[in-house]
């Protein structure tokens, strides 16, 4: 089951990516990314096996960002590959059938790319300029969603479409309505005070959408 609502980690005004992931489980998030940049994938280790360990004890799933075999030796959920990462075919051989993969697309053709190399979600975007991701690939926006969406419906594609990049709780009625499956925040939840109230109102645009 693939959760709508996905919380991309990055590391808060204080602390670390553990701390920011902590501060969502504690508010009932259900799904984490553990994406850390611009650093090696043994520093990044330590991270995975804390983040895991987490989301084990508040019955929540972990997805690795990047490394196919980090997701593996952790036993996370499943990895997320971008378009310049590993192939989703060559990791597929490393973690196997028992966890899942997500890639990233930003185009139609990038979809279509994702269904053929068997990913089990895309993350769509960026629907807008966000500084959490270097080299970012042209704003899709949200007229972009609505276009994509339609050509996703008539090709009869399936696969679980997240949106993603720099999305705010007030962006996410409009996005919904576009019919795609679900949104992956960032720093929506990031650096708050209150993220459990914070974390409740978003699930309630999920709630309104779905009556």
């Amino acid at each position: 089951m693939i959760q709508p609502l996905q919380y991309i980690s990055q590391a808060p005004q204080t602390g670390t990516h553990i701390d920011a992931i902590e501060q969502v489980l504690q508010a009932g998030g259900k799904w984490i990314q553990l994406r850390i940049k611009n650093q090696a994938e043994a520093e990044i280790l330590p991270f995975a096996k804390a983040a895991q360990a987490l989301c084990e004890k508040y019955g929540a799933k972990l997805i690795v960002n990047d490394f196919p075999h980090l997701a593996k030796a952790v036993n996370s959920y499943g990895v997320h590959l971008g378009l310049q990462d590993m192939p989703i075919l060559e990791a597929r051989k490393i973690i196997g059938k028992n966890q899942i993969i997500g890639g990233t697309a930003n185009t139609f053709e990038h979809i279509q790319q994702r269904v053929a190399e068997g990913a089990d979600y895309i993350g769509l975007g960026p629907f807008r300029f966000t500084r959490t991701k270097e080299n970012l690939s042209p704003v899709v926006g949200l007229e972009g969603y609505q276009k994509l969406m339609e050509k996703v419906r008539k090709a009869g594609i399936s696969t679980p479409i997240i949106a993603i990049g720099g999305i705010e709780a007030t962006d996410i009625p409009a996005i919904l309505e576009t019919g795609i499956y679900g949104i992956a925040i960032s720093a929506a939840l990031t650096n708050q005070t209150q993220t459990a109230a914070v974390l409740e109102e978003i699930n309630s645009k999920f709630s309104i959408h779905s009556i």
